[in-house]
């Protein structure tokens, strides 16, 4: 198929970035140059018709074939030229301090260098003319030299894999510990109703965890199941394109989620402002964290090629374990600095059954409310720990249910096999896709609420013109968990206190909200984890080669049929048909469900149902992957005796 280029979207996108960069500094340009923040933005300006233009050029010329025989100019040139144009502009907004202009650090490193380069890639999408299958082969120059975890040349070893694993492991709960420099007391979490599905650790390097890159996962899942992107994901060429075009996505998340946070909720200390200003002191807390992020990435990479599983499922599961255990077992009081009484008992679920059993009589349990307690009111009830294990027992027997399709082969008479089918056919990333998806929902409605900046944008924010966010999602002063709008009733309900225990006392929430309202919310929360899990399921088989055409050209290169009928991958395909959609609804669907029962009930530590959710099947997932490797490096009679075959 030729693609030509198409002015008209090339005309509307240049039209949104420019005019979003003029309303940006309408105000400053009013003043022209008379006043430094005028020149300011009227140089910026200038400067972004020749960065965007500049990163254009790199996307779609190859460098001349003499400067390509340079060693240092052929590999390095675009890349220099790129970082003296960053530099250019950082000189231009250095602090105060230094003779520059440092109110315009948002505005040349965000909104030129930032927004520019995914502008400059959209444009070049657009203007791209070509006979592949899809317009991101415009960006195949970028793609080809992206710096990227290098595949192993030869078989890694079980101990290998296991110490790499390992290695990833210690440096993550490291980075956990490693607080951003210069942050004051005062952040607050936008991630910390989803804090064990995000992981990572608030205030730290690792502040956003693996939101970055879930979402960007999000965005090319939705546009490859809805066709705008059109890759063929079973063509080697064609997903290389697609994976190289999801790490560029991944490289934009990393600061359009971190300095939305930072220019508002992350705020640095006083010593840093008064050094370098307010822009610099906010750009030092985003360098942090995307320095964090990044490391994140590559260690994801790191874990996929050289260890055993996914990075992001290992640091889910890590994040996870760790709060349950504490959750289960903390001997500390539920409030720290206070000393153990009955309205203060051991925070640990087991520990603070013994304490209330241990010091308190039946009458003084009775009329202290101990029991209640107990069982639904404290931090880690009895309730909660209740429904961690049906979590675990439930996941644990879906990820062993397989339904087995039999194989023959068609030359070898008696050779014999199976296909197995799970019963969890799209595994759990479903549930982390739609958590990630509810959690950037949550985030950007609360900015869109409170953030100084962006609360005053049309229509979204909630001093804007013609503002509906009220209808979008509200917030208390200093909560970081909607009260009101689309947000609460799409946010998760995290435990009993939010349903079970209003509806028990014939009496609102915190928020004021009816017991119509509650219920409304657990049913619509419930029915929107459920849907959506489906239909992430259904785009993560289509993406991950594990739909029905792939199924059967993999069977089919393996030289096996289904026992009573023609070896033909028609036939083979429409058998196909009758279980692995049914299947993949039915997983997503269930997974869903059972991640949102287990937030309506509360896990202990605060996990969630849905964390936990993900670290049972991650772990389980893991531990079969686990034996796998183990079983390629024993003899193959011995492999044979265990069953490994």
């Amino acid at each position: 198929m030729k693609h030509k280029p198409m002015p008209i979207a090339v005309a509307i996108s240049g039209l949104l970035y420019w005019g979003l960069l003029v309303y940006w500094v309408r105000d400053d340009l009013q003043a022209g140059f008379d006043t430094a923040a005028g020149e300011a933005a009227i140089f910026g300006l200038i400067f972004s018709v020749v960065y965007v233009a500049y990163v254009m050029a790199c996307l779609m010329i190859d460098m001349p074939e003499g400067l390509k025989s340079m060693p240092v100019v052929g590999r390095y040139g675009k890349l220099l030229a790129w970082l003296a144009m960053l530099g250019l502009s950082a000189w231009y907004v250095r602090p105060s301090a230094w003779g520059g202009y440092e109110e315009g650090v948002g505005f040349f490193l965000v909104g030129i260098c930032l927004l520019g380069f995914g502008a400059a890639a959209i444009l070049t999408c657009f203007m791209w003319g070509g006979d592949d299958s899809s317009r991101l082969y415009a960006l195949h120059r970028f793609v080809d030299v992206y710096p990227t975890i290098t595949k192993p040349e030869r078989h890694v070893r079980f101990n290998e894999k296991m110490w790499t694993t390992t290695f990833v492991l210690i440096i993550y709960f490291a980075m956990t510990n490693v607080m951003l420099y210069g942050l004051s007391g005062q952040a607050l979490d936008l991630f910390s109703g989803f804090r064990s599905i995000m992981a990572g650790a608030s205030g730290t390097i690792m502040h956003l965890g693996i939101g970055p890159i879930v979402t960007g996962s999000i965005i090319m899942q939705l546009f490859a199941g809805a066709k705008i992107i059109r890759l063929d994901l079973s063509n080697s060429e064609d997903k290389a394109m697609y994976q190289g075009v999801q790490k560029l996505l991944v490289l934009i998340m990393i600061p359009i989620e971190s300095i939305p946070q930072t220019y508002g909720f992350l705020d640095p200390q006083e010593f840093l402002i008064d050094s370098y200003g307010l822009g610099w002191a906010n750009f030092v807390i985003v360098a942090q964290l995307f320095a964090g992020s990044y490391l994140v990435f590559l260690l994801d990479e790191l874990v996929s090629k050289w260890g055993i599983g996914s990075g992001i499922s290992l640091f889910i599961a890590a994040g996870v374990a760790q709060s349950t255990f504490v959750g289960t077992l903390s001997p500390l009081p539920a409030t720290s600095g206070v000393p153990y009484s009955l309205q203060n008992p051991p925070s640990g679920t087991l520990p603070m059954i013994f304490y209330m059993f241990r010091e308190a009589t039946n009458a003084e349990m009775i009329s202290n409310n101990g029991f209640e307690q107990i069982l639904l009111t404290h931090v880690n009830p009895v309730a909660a720990l209740f429904s961690s294990i049906v979590v675990f027992l439930v996941v644990a027997y879906a990820e062993s249910s397989k339904l087995e399709l039999p194989l023959t082969h068609g030359k070898v008479r008696g050779h014999r096999g199976k296909y197995p089918i799970r019963l969890v056919y799209a595994s759990n990333i479903p549930v982390i896709l739609m958590a990630a998806l509810l959690a950037n929902i949550n985030m950007f409605s609360l900015l869109f609420w409170s953030h100084p900046t962006l609360s005053q944008t049309p229509i979204l924010g909630r001093e804007g013109w013609a503002s509906a966010s009220q209808y979008i999602g509200t917030y208390e002063a200093g909560q970081t968990t909607a009260s009101g709008g689309f947000a609460w009733y799409a946010s998760m309900v995290n435990g009993v206190n939010d349903w079970l225990l209003p509806l028990l006392n014939q009496q609102g929430d915190v928020f004021g909200h009816s017991l119509t309202q509650i219920m409304v919310h657990v049913v619509f929360y419930t029915a929107l984890m459920t849907v959506g899990s489906m239909v992430f399921a259904k785009f993560w088989i289509d993406t991950t080669n594990m739909g029905t055409k792939d199924v059967a050209k993999q069977i089919e290169r393996t030289g096996m049929q289904i026992p009573g009928f023609r070896k033909n991958p028609k036939i083979l395909e429409k058998i196909l048909e009758n279980y692995i959609p049914p299947v993949t609804y039915f997983s997503g669907a269930f997974v869903g469900l059972l991640a949102a029962g287990a937030d309506l009930l509360g896990t202990v530590g605060n996990a969630t149902g849905t964390g936990l959710l993900l670290a049972v099947g991650i772990i389980l997932r893991t531990y079969e992957q686990i034996q796998k490797e183990q079983a390629m490096e024993m003899h193959p009679m011995i492999r044979q005796f265990f069953g490994a075959e």
